[in-house]
């Protein structure tokens, strides 16, 4: 079969299909109605089914300790898991068993899905003192939140390699979205303080984290393994700060003394979404501007 014949033959197959979302939490919800609304069947994951909208199918799942049976004509799986907590423990038991039981589960089914993301993060890449950083960086992550976003990556492409599952890891930035105001809160409440060395911050809209989801898992072209989801604009620090303050009327937030505490973090990077603008993504909200202006304007809703 010719390879144009191929793609056509792939986007016809994504009509109507069965999404199955492991760990249908804010995101995953997200993304749930977005594939509903696209007209396929979603199921959703989670330990509190009973909250998800009547467009996603819920039925209970502790993803750490195992997975139920699941849809025998799934088509595309989507791991959106998030740890209870910022412990080593908990991220393990989200991350690494999240991914581990949900293949377990196709295996023990015989089930390969056309494609199965695993929504990790840029904490897989290291201080780069600022530069560019890119699909094609290596992950050497210093803290054991991103070592265990690796495992948990190369876990996945290692169980279905040689199968018929395309595998795709989507690294995001830092979310941010409705109900997710911590910055916003700490700059209207007087808390906020700029760091004394210019650090960039990778950010990405809830929605177009969710709409990232849809469009790796459906789109024409056979994706990359990889790809980094973060916003147009890696802005620094202060200047988000400065926005929101001026956005609310509030003070502008002070500059840290160097070397202080505000000093201490993730270090330093700036995130390219080159890849995946070339597939033929379109942000909602291209920089943190836009999307904080919605949110400073009431906009959107967070998932329970």
């Amino acid at each position: 079969m010719e390879a144009g014949k191929q793609v056509t033959a792939w986007y016809c197959q994504t009509r109507d299909m069965t999404v199955l979302i492991a760990g249908c939490g804010d995101l995953g919800t997200e993304a749930g109605l977005r594939f509903a609304a696209a007209g396929h069947q979603v199921v959703g994951l989670r330990r509190s089914p009973e909250k998800l909208p009547p467009e996603i199918h819920g039925v209970y799942a502790d993803l750490s300790k195992g997975v139920p049976q699941l849809p025998a004509d799934v088509d595309i799986v989507v791991v959106a898991v998030a740890a209870d907590s910022s412990t080593e423990e908990a991220y393990r038991a989200a991350y690494l068993n999240g991914v581990k039981n949900v293949l377990d589960a196709l295996e023990r089914q015989s089930l390969e899905p056309r494609r199965i993301l695993f929504v990790s993060s840029t904490a897989v890449y290291k201080d780069s003192g600022g530069a560019v950083v890119d699909e094609s960086t290596p992950t050497e992550p210093t803290r054991f939140s991103g070592k265990i976003l690796v495992e948990a990556e190369d876990l996945l492409f290692a169980r279905t390699h040689g199968t018929a599952t395309r595998p795709i890891s989507l690294r995001l930035g830092g979310i941010y979205g409705p109900g997710r105001t911590r910055l916003i809160d700490q700059v209207r409440t007087g808390k906020a303080v700029i760091p004394a060395q210019p650090r960039h911050t990778n950010r990405v809209h809830r929605d177009d984290a969710a709409a990232m989801i849809v469009h790796l898992t459906t789109m024409e072209q056979v994706p990359d393994p990889v790809y980094v989801g973060v916003d147009d604009y890696p802005a620094e620090m202060g200047e988000v700060m400065q926005f929101l303050a001026a956005g609310m009327g509030c003070p502008e937030p002070p500059t840290a003394e160097p070397g202080g505490a505000s000093d201490a973090g993730p270090g330093d990077k700036r995130c390219s979404n080159a890849l995946l603008r070339a597939s033929g993504f379109d942000f909602a909200f291209p920089t943190f501007e836009e999307g904080y202006r919605a949110l400073l304007d009431g906009q959107g809703v967070r998932h329970p």
